[in-house]
C-alpha cells in the first residue's frame, strides 16, 4: 500500500512538472518560426514597421524561452530522483537522445539566442536573420530528440535485454532514432506548438484591433499568424492521422480507450460526440455509451487505413479473441511470471556454476521475454488505461483543433479583405482561443501519457516497477514546492508579457 502511494505521488509530481513545462515549450517552438518569418520579411523589404513587429514578438518569445528552461531541467532531474529504477534499467537507451539534445540542439539555440536578442545593430542583417532561424531550428531539434526518447517509451525498439545485468541495452541507435512512433509523435507535438503560437499571435493582435491600437502592425501580425496557423492546422490533421495509425499498431489499449471501444469489430466507427456509461464493466454486455454520434467506418480507416479492418476493443484485449488472433491479458501475465521466475533461476544457476540449469532457464526466459513486464501486473484489467479520462481528453482536443482551423480561415480571410476590424465577435473569439490552445495541447499529452498506462515502457516495464525507493514525505514535500515555484513562474511570465503587450509595439 505504501509503495502504491509512493508511485502515485511520484507520478503526480512528474505530471505536474510536465504539464507546466508544456505551457512554455509550444510557444517557443512556434513563435520562434513566426518571428523568423517576420524578420525575413523585414530583411527583404527593409521596412522599419516589420522590424518593430519582429522585435516586439521576439521580446515575448525571449520572456517565454527564459522561464521555460527551469521546468525542463527539473523534469530531467526527476528521472534520477523519482524514477531511478527506470533510469537504471533503460538509462543506456533513454539517455542517448537526451544527451544529443543537450550537446547539439540546446547549445545551438542558446548560443544563437544571444545573437538574436542582443545582436541588433551589432551584426549584419543577414547574420542576425541567420541567428533567428538557427534559434528556431535548434528549438525544434531539441523537441525532436526529447520526443525520440518519449516515442521509444511508447514503442520500444532497437534494444536487447541483458540477463546478467538485468538491463535493457541499445542494439541499434538508428532503430531508436528512426522509430516511426517517435516521428509521428514529434510531428504532431510540434504541430500543436505551431498552432498554439499562431493562436497567441492572432489573439494578441485581435486585442490591439479591439483597442484600436497598433492597427497596421496588428493587422500585419495577424496575417502572418493566421497564415501560419492555417497551414499548421492542416499539417496537424495529417500528423494526427499518422499518430493514430501508430497507436493502433503498437498501443491498441490506448486506441480502445481513446474511442471508448469495448467490443471490437470490423468497420468500426469513430465517436464524434458521446457520453460514456460510468457503470460500464468489462464483459457485462451493456452498451459503452449513454448516447453517441458515430462516424461510420472512420476508426478502421484512421487506425489501420482499411475500411474492413478489425479494431480490437477493451474486452478483446483483456479477455482475448481467438478469431482475431488476440491473446488474453491473463495468458500474457502468466507467461510474464514464467519469464520472471526463469530469470531468477538463471541468475541462481549462473552464480552456483550450474551451466545446464542456467542454459535451460535462459531458454525459457527468451521464449517468454516479450511478456516479461506483464508478470508484474496484478490482474488482466490492469492493461487498460483510465478510459473516461483518455476518451474525453482525446475528443475535446480534436474538437478544439477543428475550431482552430475554422478560426484561422475566417481571420485570414477578413484580414486580407480589410474587414477584420469590424468583426468584433471574431476578434473576441481569437482572444479567448489563446487559453483553449493551451488546453488542447495539455489534453494531447494526457492522451499520450495517461493512455499508455500502466506502462513506463510499453509492454515491458510497468510504472510501479520504475519508481525510486524514496520516502513519500520527500516526494510530497517537493510536489508542493514545485507547484509553488512553477505557479510563481507562470504568474511572473503572464505579468511580464501583459506589461510588454500593454506598452505596445513601439514602446516595448
Amino acid at each position: 500500500m505504501e509503495n502504491l502511494l509512493l508511485v502515485d505521488w511520484s507520478r503526480a509530481q512528474f505530471a505536474l512538472t510536465a504539464m507546466y513545462h508544456w505551457l512554455f515549450v509550444p510557444l517557443t517552438l512556434g513563435l520562434s518560426f513566426i518571428v523568423a518569418i517576420m524578420e525575413t520579411i523585414y530583411v527583404k523589404t527593409g521596412s522599419q514597421t516589420w522590424k518593430r513587429i519582429t522585435k516586439f514578438w521576439m521580446t515575448l518569445f525571449a520572456i517565454n524561452f527564459a522561464i521555460g528552461l527551469a521546468t525542463g531541467i527539473i523534469m530531467e532531474f526527476e528521472f534520477g530522483t523519482n524514477w531511478s529504477n527506470y533510469s537504471w534499467i533503460v538509462g543506456d537507451i533513454f539517455g542517448a537522445p537526451l544527451a544529443v539534445e543537450g550537446i547539439m540542439a540546446f547549445f545551438m539555440e542558446s548560443t544563437f539566442f544571444a545573437v538574436m536578442f542582443f545582436g541588433w545593430d551589432k551584426v549584419s542583417k543577414k547574420m542576425h536573420l541567420l541567428s533567428t532561424w538557427l534559434v528556431a531550428i535548434g528549438s525544434n531539434l531539441s523537441a525532436l530528440w526529447i520526443l525520440v526518447a518519449n516515442g521509444w517509451m511508447q514503442h520500444p525498439v532497437g534494444m536487447q535485454f541483458n540477463v546478467d545485468t538485468a538491463r535493457f541495452e541499445m542494439a541499434s541507435f538508428f532503430d531508436v532514432l528512426f522509430n516511426p512512433n517517435a516521428y509521428s509523435k514529434f510531428l504532431h507535438a510540434i504541430g500543436s506548438g505551431y498552432v498554439m503560437a499562431a493562436l497567441f499571435v492572432v489573439g494578441i493582435s485581435a486585442w490591439y484591433l479591439l483597442k484600436n491600437k497598433e492597427v497596421v502592425k496588428a493587422r500585419k501580425s495577424m496575417v502572418v499568424g493566421a497564415t501560419f496557423g492555417l497551414i499548421t492546422s492542416i499539417f496537424l490533421i495529417f500528423s494526427g492521422d499518422e499518430s493514430a495509425h501508430e497507436v493502433a499498431l503498437n498501443q491498441p489499449a490506448k486506441l480502445a480507450a481513446m474511442e471508448g471501444l469495448y467490443d471490437g469489430h470490423s468497420r468500426a466507427g469513430i465517436i464524434a460526440m458521446g457520453q460514456l456509461d460510468p457503470q460500464k464493466k468489462i464483459g457485462d454486455g451493456k452498451p459503452e455509451f449513454l448516447w453517441s454520434i458515430e462516424v461510420p467506418y472512420a476508426l478502421s480507416v484512421l487506425g489501420y487505413h482499411s475500411m474492413d479492418a478489425f479494431v480490437p476493443g477493451i474486452e478483446d484485449l483483456v479477455l482475448g479473441n481467438e478469431q482475431a488472433g488476440i491473446e488474453s491479458a491473463q495468458s500474457k501475465i502468466e507467461k510474464g511470471k514464467i519469464a520472471i521466475e526463469s530469470l531468477k533461476r538463471y541468475k541462481e544457476a549462473h552464480k552456483t556454476g550450474n551451466s545446464t540449469e542456467a542454459t535451460e532457464a535462459l531458454s525459457t526466459f527468451r521464449a517468454n521475454e516479450q511478456y516479461f513486464g506483464y508478470g508484474y501486473l496484478k490482474s488482466p484489467e490492469d492493461i487498460i488505461p483510465p478510459v473516461a479520462l483518455t476518451f474525453y481528453s482525446f475528443h475535446i482536443m480534436v474538437g478544439l483543433g477543428s475550431w482552430f482551423l475554422v478560426l484561422f480561415f475566417f481571420v485570414l480571410y477578413f484580414a486580407m479583405t480589410g474587414k477584420i476590424e469590424n468583426k468584433k465577435i471574431l476578434l473576441h473569439s481569437a482572444i479567448w482561443s489563446i487559453p483553449l490552445g493551451y488546453l488542447a495541447g495539455e489534453l494531447g499529452w494526457v492522451v499520450a501519457e495517461v493512455g499508455r498506462q500502466p506502462w513506463a515502457i510499453q509492454g515491458m516495464l510497468p510504472v510501479g516497477m520504475a519508481s525510486s525507493q524514496v520516502s513519500i514525505t520527500a516526494v510530497q514535500t517537493t510536489f508542493w514546492l514545485f507547484a509553488l515555484i512553477f505557479t510563481t513562474l507562470l504568474i511572473a511570465e503572464i505579468r511580464i508579457m501583459l506589461k510588454q503587450i500593454k506598452l505596445g509595439m513601439e514602446e516595448h
